[in-house]
């Protein structure tokens, strides 16, 4: 017989049991690296850097990730293998709070070690190795094969901390972040490169674990 944690964990585990759950993951990583790379790359003071901008497009991208997500799990999840309720703290209120812990972290870290002229490169780059812990805890302890992905996103991080600091430059050029803050210029290069090696993996991730789920289900009758 199954233990209550198995059955508690359940409705966590059909989230993803299409892969629907990384696809969003992938798309809201791809779509904060698209942003800071628009950002960094406009001038100063274009609309890219405008907080109306940064608002709008925070808004479409989770309408994007929330609504196609329920297109696929009415269209195509739901007829296959049934609907499950999620409760509201689930959906909403943890990836609020750890959303919002996360952020105010990573901005605390930015200030404090701007003021102490930190090296915050290599910190930058271990935002990878905890988004891998958290897939890691979410994800891959109930599909064995996924830890492979872990492995991936944690050595890609340690590889991005690792880069030379000419690299790191590159990606940045020539912009107002670097003229500015650039102390900042290449944590932000170093946590872009993260943001993007996990929106990608998990997109595959995602991407295959949506194929299998086509190839092993069929509509109910």
């Amino acid at each position: 017989m199954e233990t209550t944690g198995k059955l508690v964990d359940r409705p966590r585990q059909y989230h993803n049991v299409d892969g629907v759950g990384e696809l969003g993951i992938g798309v809201m990583c791809l779509g904060y690296a698209l942003l800071g790379w628009m950002q960094v790359h406009s001038p100063e003071h274009s609309a890219w850097n405008g907080m109306i901008t940064f608002f709008v497009f925070i808004g479409v991208l989770s309408a994007v990730i929330h609504y196609g997500s329920r297109a696929i799990k009415l269209r195509i999840t739901f007829p296959r293998t049934g609907f499950v309720e999620y409760r509201k703290r689930d959906k909403v209120w943890i990836p609020m709070i750890a959303g919002t812990c996360v952020s105010g972290m990573l901005a605390a870290a930015a200030a404090v070690g701007m003021r102490a002229h930190w090296n915050l490169t290599s910190a930058a780059s271990l935002t990878g190795v905890f988004l891998a812990g958290c897939y890691a805890w979410g994800i891959a302890r109930s599909v064995p094969w996924k830890w492979t992905v872990v492995v991936l996103l944690a050595t890609t991080s340690l590889v991005v901390g690792l880069l030379p600091m000419s690299v790191l430059d590159a990606l940045i050029g020539d912009s107002w972040v670097s003229r500015r803050h650039h102390l900042l210029s290449q944590p932000f290069a170093a946590l872009w490169l993260c943001m993007t090696t996990y929106g990608v993996l998990t997109l595959i991730s995602g991407g295959i674990s949506f194929w299998l789920y086509l190839r092993r289900t069929q509509p109910q009758p």
